[in-house]
Protein backbone atom coordinates (compact mmCIF):
# COMPACT_ATOMS: atom_id res chain seq x y z
CA UNK A 1 0.00 0.00 0.00
CA UNK A 2 1.28 3.46 -0.63
CA UNK A 3 2.78 5.48 2.20
CA UNK A 4 0.12 8.34 1.86
CA UNK A 5 -2.64 6.32 1.37
CA UNK A 6 -1.32 4.11 4.78
CA UNK A 7 -1.48 7.28 6.97
CA UNK A 8 -4.70 8.11 5.54
CA UNK A 9 -6.13 5.21 6.40
CA UNK A 10 -4.42 4.90 9.92
CA UNK A 11 -5.69 7.73 10.51
CA UNK A 12 -8.90 7.10 10.03
CA UNK A 13 -8.43 3.65 12.02
CA UNK A 14 -7.04 6.25 15.31
CA UNK A 15 -10.19 8.50 14.58
CA UNK A 16 -12.76 5.70 15.07
CA UNK A 17 -10.68 4.74 17.91
CA UNK A 18 -11.04 7.85 19.40
CA UNK A 19 -14.61 8.03 18.96
CA UNK A 20 -15.06 5.27 21.12
CA UNK A 21 -12.86 6.83 23.92
CA UNK A 22 -15.13 9.11 23.64
CA UNK A 23 -18.60 7.43 23.60
CA UNK A 24 -17.14 5.73 26.89
CA UNK A 25 -16.68 9.49 28.33
CA UNK A 26 -19.95 10.34 27.58
CA UNK A 27 -18.50 13.33 25.17
CA UNK A 28 -20.96 12.35 22.57
CA UNK A 29 -20.86 14.65 20.23
CA UNK A 30 -17.33 14.07 20.05
CA UNK A 31 -17.47 10.83 19.79
CA UNK A 32 -20.34 11.02 16.01
CA UNK A 33 -17.79 13.75 14.85
CA UNK A 34 -14.74 11.73 14.93
CA UNK A 35 -17.04 9.51 13.23
CA UNK A 36 -17.31 11.19 10.33
CA UNK A 37 -13.98 12.00 10.23
CA UNK A 38 -13.09 8.72 10.63
CA UNK A 39 -15.03 8.14 7.44
CA UNK A 40 -13.78 11.07 5.40
CA UNK A 41 -9.93 10.07 5.83
CA UNK A 42 -11.12 6.33 4.92
CA UNK A 43 -13.21 7.44 2.05
CA UNK A 44 -10.10 10.15 1.18
CA UNK A 45 -7.32 7.06 1.07
CA UNK A 46 -9.15 4.97 -1.13
CA UNK A 47 -9.71 8.29 -3.66
CA UNK A 48 -6.32 8.79 -3.24
CA UNK A 49 -5.62 4.84 -3.98
CA UNK A 50 -7.80 5.02 -6.97
CA UNK A 51 -7.19 8.44 -8.12
CA UNK A 52 -3.90 9.04 -7.17
CA UNK A 53 -5.14 12.97 -5.49
CA UNK A 54 -7.23 13.58 -2.42
CA UNK A 55 -10.35 15.31 -3.65
CA UNK A 56 -10.92 18.39 -0.63
CA UNK A 57 -14.32 17.89 -0.07
CA UNK A 58 -16.11 16.91 2.70
CA UNK A 59 -18.91 15.75 1.66
CA UNK A 60 -18.98 11.60 2.05
CA UNK A 61 -21.65 10.95 -0.05
CA UNK A 62 -20.06 12.64 -3.00
CA UNK A 63 -17.05 10.60 -2.31
CA UNK A 64 -18.67 7.53 -2.05
CA UNK A 65 -20.10 8.14 -5.06
CA UNK A 66 -17.19 8.85 -6.51
CA UNK A 67 -15.75 5.86 -5.15
CA UNK A 68 -18.68 3.16 -6.32
CA UNK A 69 -19.57 2.38 -2.89
CA UNK A 70 -22.45 0.10 -3.02
CA UNK A 71 -25.91 1.81 -2.25
CA UNK A 72 -26.24 0.49 1.22
CA UNK A 73 -23.23 2.56 2.44
CA UNK A 74 -23.52 5.13 0.40
CA UNK A 75 -26.53 5.84 2.55
CA UNK A 76 -24.81 5.17 5.78
CA UNK A 77 -22.43 8.02 4.48
CA UNK A 78 -25.75 10.17 3.65
CA UNK A 79 -26.45 9.71 7.65
CA UNK A 80 -23.13 10.40 8.91
CA UNK A 81 -22.81 13.56 6.28
CA UNK A 82 -24.48 16.14 8.25
CA UNK A 83 -22.35 15.43 11.88
CA UNK A 84 -19.43 17.62 10.35
CA UNK A 85 -21.38 20.69 10.69
CA UNK A 86 -24.22 19.94 13.12
CA UNK A 87 -21.35 18.79 16.00
CA UNK A 88 -19.24 22.05 15.53
CA UNK A 89 -21.74 24.99 15.44
CA UNK A 90 -24.30 26.22 18.09
CA UNK A 91 -26.13 27.42 15.41
CA UNK A 92 -26.55 24.57 13.21
CA UNK A 93 -29.48 23.09 14.72
CA UNK A 94 -30.71 25.21 17.01
CA UNK A 95 -28.78 24.10 20.52
CA UNK A 96 -25.61 23.75 21.22
CA UNK A 97 -24.12 20.25 19.51
CA UNK A 98 -23.25 18.40 23.11
CA UNK A 99 -27.10 18.90 24.25
CA UNK A 100 -28.59 17.50 20.82
CA UNK A 101 -26.06 14.29 21.24
CA UNK A 102 -27.26 11.24 23.44
CA UNK A 103 -25.09 7.71 23.71
CA UNK A 104 -27.86 6.05 21.56
CA UNK A 105 -27.30 8.47 18.85
CA UNK A 106 -23.07 8.14 18.66
CA UNK A 107 -23.43 4.33 19.20
CA UNK A 108 -25.47 4.23 16.08
CA UNK A 109 -23.08 6.52 14.23
CA UNK A 110 -19.97 4.29 15.60
CA UNK A 111 -21.80 1.15 13.77
CA UNK A 112 -22.46 3.01 10.40
CA UNK A 113 -18.56 4.28 10.56
CA UNK A 114 -17.68 0.52 11.61
CA UNK A 115 -19.11 -0.99 8.61
CA UNK A 116 -17.92 1.96 6.06
CA UNK A 117 -14.36 1.65 7.08
CA UNK A 118 -14.52 -2.50 7.11
CA UNK A 119 -15.38 -1.90 3.00
CA UNK A 120 -13.26 0.48 2.72
CA UNK A 121 -10.16 -1.76 4.28
CA UNK A 122 -11.00 -4.55 2.16
CA UNK A 123 -10.89 -2.49 -1.16
CA UNK A 124 -7.82 -1.00 -0.64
Amino acid sequence: MDEEVSRWLDQAEHDLKSSRNNLMNGDYYVASLLCQQAVEKGLKALYLKKFKKVKKIHNLVILAKDLGLPTNLVDKCDKLNPIYIDTRYPDASGDVPYKRYNKEKSEHDVKLSEDILKWIKKNI
